[in-house]
């Protein structure tokens, strides 16, 4: 984590009274400093082989930036899980691990990704007002509503924690609004494999409404299964990809009811080899307790040419195509990567077992 300094004592006065304005107006926000995308993002190349507009496997590449590591209005631009897709507003909205919520407007040139700037950032805060700090403040699933119904200014947010495992709806300035009722084994924390695997994600299903699924399998689980839990009781099992250490980052919910799934599997050194796994599934359905079929869109190997990083974050932005982030653990040896893709493959028809996974992402 990293801790913000105290700010320097004001005499008061003139500007003592101007700062109370300021929290009152705005919770203790300064006024947003917006970046350009030149100060922030430049081109980042994901494959030797496979360039922007080409196809791999299930998906269509378009395009990549690397963030550099600076503070936004005074939030660390670091360890992004969590991203969001405002068509109203035209905002991408991002989470960090440490709380943060960042606002940023996307640059295309050609239908690629060309840059990422940012309008502002802000902390997530409890119900008192005040930012939230240790174990409450891992951030890690991002979820909208509101944002995609032609009204301006109506966008909530919704977040799911590790560590102190819920989900929480949010104002998208950071404000909390309430918090989101979990099925029972959901909210007891000795139910998760650790306290740092547990609500990775959260979309909003269009008829089981908010959806959450911890990292790895809960306790009592079998192994390789990961429960996904709608917030009115249901769930389904979820089978993961065969990969060393692989875990379920992401999902986003697509309008059919069915889900597109970020899979993250490494190895036991600086995440080496890191295999990002991007996958469908069929329409949830209530009754059936589990997704018997789930299709691997593409698989991304970096010890097979890949540029990637550990990527956290998905989001629809519009038809088939999505965003991905990275993050980067602030840790000097990664970074964060926004990705943007296409997923061409209409409906995932041709699943198969894994070998079927690994002859696809070893062929170039």
């Amino acid at each position: 984590m990293i801790h913000r300094g105290r700010r320097a004592q004001r005499p008061p006065g003139l500007l003592a009274g101007l700062g109370l304005c300021l929290w009152i107006a705005g919770m203790g926000q300064v006024p947003a400093q917006p970046v350009a995308s030149s100060e922030l993002s430049a081109p980042h190349q994901i494959s030797a082989d496979h360039r922007n507009g080409s196809r791999y496997m299930g998906i269509r590449l378009l395009g990549a930036v690397r963030l550099k590591s600076l503070r936004i209005d005074g939030q660390p631009l670091q360890e992004l899980s969590g991203l969001a897709w405002d068509e109203d507003e035209q905002i991408l909205y991002a989470i960090s691990d440490g709380g943060g919520l960042f606002h940023f407007r996307t640059e295309f040139k050609g239908g690629m990704l060309t840059g990422l700037a940012a309008r502002a950032a802000y902390a997530l805060r409890d119900p008192e007002g005040r930012p939230l700090s240790g174990r409450r403040a891992d951030s890690e699933g991002l979820a909208i509503e509101n944002g995609d119904n032609g009204i301006p200014g109506d966008t909530r947010l919704v977040v799911s924690f590790e560590r102190r495992p819920r989900l929480a709806r949010y104002s998208t300035k950071g404000r909390f609004l309430e918090p989101i009722a979990l099925p029972g084994p959901l909210g007891v924390a000795a139910n998760y494999a650790s306290p740092n695997t547990s609500l990775e994600s959260v979309t909003r299903h269009p008829i089981f409404g908010w959806l959450t699924a911890p990292e790895r399998p809960m306790t009592g689980d079998p192994p390789g299964i990961i429960r996904i839990w709608s917030s009115r009781g249901l769930s389904w099992e979820y089978p993961l990809r065969d990969t060393p250490n692989n875990a379920l980052v992401a999902m986003e919910a697509l309008e059919d009811g069915s889900l597109v799934t970020l899979e993250r599997g490494h190895g036991l050194l600086l995440y080496m080899p890191l295999i990002i796994s991007l996958r469908r599934t069929f329409p949830l359905a209530a009754g059936l307790g589990r997704l018997p079929d789930v299709a691997t869109a593409a698989v991304l190997n970096s010890s097979t040419g890949w540029w990637i990083d550990n990527f956290e974050g998905l989001t629809r932005h519009r038809g088939l195509r999505f965003f991905l982030v990275s993050d980067d653990n602030k840790n000097a040896a990664q970074v964060t990567i926004l990705l943007y893709l296409e997923i061409v493959d209409q409906a995932p028809t041709d699943y198969r077992p894994v070998e079927s996974d690994t002859r696809q992402e070893n062929r170039h």
